[in-house]
């Protein structure tokens, strides 16, 4: 296989391993950095010798995320404040199913233990349950029960009232115009009394070191 076609065939692959990548590690950027060392490991191997080469660069890109997980949570302790995913919006793209991906969802997995997130790669992306194991060095067996006792987190996780997407479209368009016009008459009609805000800096800008609680915190913290 020349350069120029092991190219074309990993780029064919890209776009579904930075949905993987991102999945696991909650940040495109992260995603993105972790499928390019996979392209540099698919660069220097035999491709003639891979039968199955989306099954192929999906285990290395989750080991690869493995890895990067367990140094991402030693420096997630010393991280003051709340750490959320990265939001995403990912444009419809021909050949990839999209998924019902939202942030609570991601917030929820980021609770999950790694091979638990891994294990659920079944559900995300459909990939055979051999497959996951192999790649986890499980047998088949224990992945079905690392992904059994996921689902059960997810599950218990999942917000009691779900936001239909448009009901989240709105809200999002109302914070953003109180946060930059400074009227939150709009903004405060959509919240419940209860409403609980969490900000993460990533340690660039400014955030809250707790969450605030209660609609007149949030609001006057807009």
């Amino acid at each position: 296989m020349t350069p120029n076609q092991a190219s074309d065939l990993f780029e064919m692959h890209r776009p579904r391993l930075v949905r993987l990548g991102y999945r696991m590690l909650g940040g495109r950027a992260a995603a993105e950095d972790i499928v390019q060392d996979a392209w540099l490991r698919w660069s220097n191997i035999d491709q003639f010798a891979v039968s199955n080469v989306g099954a192929f660069l999906a285990r290395i890109v989750t080991r690869l995320c493995l890895d990067e997980m367990k140094s991402a949570r030693a420096r997630r302790e010393l991280y003051v404040g709340s750490w959320l995913p990265e939001p995403i919006i990912e444009p419809e793209e021909p050949g990839i199913d999209t998924d019902e991906l939202t942030m609570t969802l991601m917030i929820t997995l980021e609770r999950l233990s790694p091979l638990e997130r891994a294990a659920l790669l079944r559900d995300v992306f459909g990939q055979p349950l051999d497959e996951i194991a192999t790649t986890l060095g499980r047998d088949a067996p224990a992945v079905r029960q690392l992904a059994s006792r996921a689902r059960k987190h997810v599950q218990e996780a999942r917000p009691r009232f779900p936001v239909a997407r448009a009901d989240g479209d709105r809200i999002a368009e109302a914070f953003f115009s109180a946060a930059h016009t400074g009227d939150v008459t709009a903004l405060r009609s959509l919240l419940a009394d209860d409403v609980v805000l969490h900000s993460d800096g990533g340690g660039k800008v400014f955030a809250f070191l707790r969450p605030i609680v209660g609609l007149g915190s949030c609001v006057a913290h807009v």
